[in-house]
C-alpha cells in the first residue's frame, strides 16, 4: 500500500513537467520557415517575456508610404538574457533592421525573428543582416 502514494506522487510530477511541452506552438504553422524577410524601422516596443519576448516596430510601407506596425516574435526572456541581451537592450525610437520568417498571414505583419540590428551603434544578434 505504500507504493500507491509515490506513484501518484510520480505521475504529477511527470504532468506539471511535461505541460509546458503542449502549450508551446508550431513556428512551421504560424511562419514561412523557408522564407526570410527584412523589414526597416523605428522601435515602438520591447515586450521582454517569456515564452517570447515580442518587438514592435513601425514600418514605412514603401508602396503606401504609410506607417504600418509590425510585430516580431522572439526568443524567451531566459534565453536572451543569456545571450547579452537584457530589458533595456532596446529602447522606443531605436532605428532597426530585423530579419525574420514571415506569417503565413501576410496580413498580420508578423515575423518571427532571425537577426536584428541597431545601425546606430553596430549592435547585433541573431544571424546576418545583409
Amino acid at each position: 500500500m505504500r507504493a500507491k502514494p509515490a506513484v501518484i506522487l510520480v505521475g504529477l510530477v511527470l504532468c506539471a513537467v511535461s505541460a509546458p511541452l503542449f502549450a508551446h506552438h508550431s513556428f512551421a504553422a504560424t511562419y514561412f520557415e523557408d522564407q526570410k524577410a527584412t523589414i526597416h524601422g523605428t522601435l515602438v516596443e520591447f515586450g521582454y517575456r517569456n515564452p517570447h519576448s515580442l518587438v514592435t516596430v513601425d514600418v514605412t510601407d514603401p508602396k503606401t508610404l504609410q506607417q504600418v506596425r509590425w510585430t516580431i516574435e522572439w526568443a524567451s526572456a531566459t534565453r536572451l538574457a543569456r545571450e547579452g541581451v537584457i530589458a533595456d537592450t532596446l529602447q522606443p525610437g531605436d532605428q532597426v533592421t530585423i530579419l525574420g520568417h514571415p506569417s503565413r498571414n501576410l496580413e498580420d505583419h508578423r515575423l518571427h525573428m532571425w537577426g536584428i540590428a541597431r545601425p546606430s551603434d553596430g549592435w547585433k544578434w541573431g544571424h546576418a543582416i545583409d
